[in-house]
């Protein structure tokens, strides 16, 4: 199912929803409202809005409540994406020049503190202390996921809990505060906004196994794996899972290379071709598919409804997209 018939049960509500977050985002210093609606322009597929009103829609009703939760994760997000790109150095998001490009670090960071107190400004104002307290606690641990996973990269020695441990709280809290902040918004109860979190963690933990799997696998674009992980030096579980199970001179040969070789495409090549024989990728995909039976699984416990179908297919798209 596209993204598009996921979306359409809420189809109208996301449409408002996009009127609510420029609002949330305004600003009276010329310079941010250009920035702004440069962001604006840079809009993905609306993946966090799109399960903040579908998990509401499903166990109730969508309120003003759950704009707040969506605009309120959008305002977070945006932050936290700007911020990464100044910490990666990156100069490019989803195919357009970064903030941190155009206007450098310093007025990144700024805009990204702009993004995040409005975020802060828009709970408080509607007295959303506990959507506020969901967020705030997904952007500590996205955090602290970020300086582990740096940890980690220095010394090449990330296990498959600890990789776990990473993409939970870089990935999944994110989207599993979608799915409380809507559950919340809906008026559900705490049993309820606790299972709807746990499967939103699931579907974060799928989805990001399923980006891994992509960097070791050909491109559209150009018929070649991209392996900005291995360029990176991060670990991630197709890797971790082949070195796991290689010999110790394999293992140090191809430590070797993500740390000295990792921009020779000739030496990542092997790299790519070792996780492959190794079974790396069947493994991931073994892994992917359980969390999304996970996150299935807990679909089950709530009534069908046309909201309900559609989170089900939103889980099916998170594993089987193309990029």
């Amino acid at each position: 199912m596209s993204i598009e018939k996921i979306q359409s049960p809420i189809a109208e509500h996301l449409k408002r929803f996009e009127t609510h977050f420029r609002q949330s985002a305004k600003s009276s210093v010329p310079l941010l409202d250009v920035i702004t609606n440069y962001i604006f322009r840079q809009k993905g597929k609306q993946i966090r809005p799109i399960f903040v009103f579908l998990t509401a829609a499903m166990v109730g009703k969508i309120t003003e409540s759950t704009y707040t939760a969506a605009s309120l994760i959008e305002l977070l997000h945006t932050a936290t994406l700007i911020h990464d790109d100044v910490v990666d150095e990156s100069y490019q998001r989803r195919g357009l020049f970064s903030i941190n490009a155009l206007w450098k670090s310093k007025i990144s960071v700024l805009v990204g503190d702009f993004f995040l107190s409005k975020g802060l400004l828009l709970a408080v104002s509607q007295n959303e202390l506990e959507l506020l307290k969901i967020f705030s606690e997904a952007v500590r641990e996205m955090a602290e996921g970020e300086l582990i996973q740096i940890e980690k990269a220095r010394r090449l020695n990330v296990t498959e809990e600890i990789y776990f441990e990473i993409i939970r709280k870089k990935t999944a809290v994110l989207i599993a505060s979608c799915t409380a902040g809507g559950a919340l918004s809906a008026g559900a109860d705490v049993e309820k906004i606790n299972l709807l979190k746990k499967f939103g963690e699931n579907v974060g933990i799928a989805f990001q196994i399923k980006d891994d799997i992509f960097d070791y696998q050909p491109n559209n674009l150009t018929g070649k794996p991209a392996a900005n992980d291995i360029q990176e030096k991060k670990l991630t579980l197709p890797l971790i899972f082949s070195l796991k199970n290689s010999t110790y001179s394999e293992k140090k040969k191809i430590l070797d290379i993500v740390k000295h070789h990792n921009k020779d495409r000739r030496k990542i090549k092997e790299v790519i071709d070792f996780v492959h024989f190794k079974g790396g990728l069947e493994y991931s995909v073994e892994k992917m598919n359980f969390y999304k039976q996970e996150s299935l699984d807990i679909l089950k416990k709530f009534s069908d409804n046309s909201a309900k179908e559609s989170l089900i297919e939103l889980v099916n798209y998170t594993v089987s997209r193309n990029k």
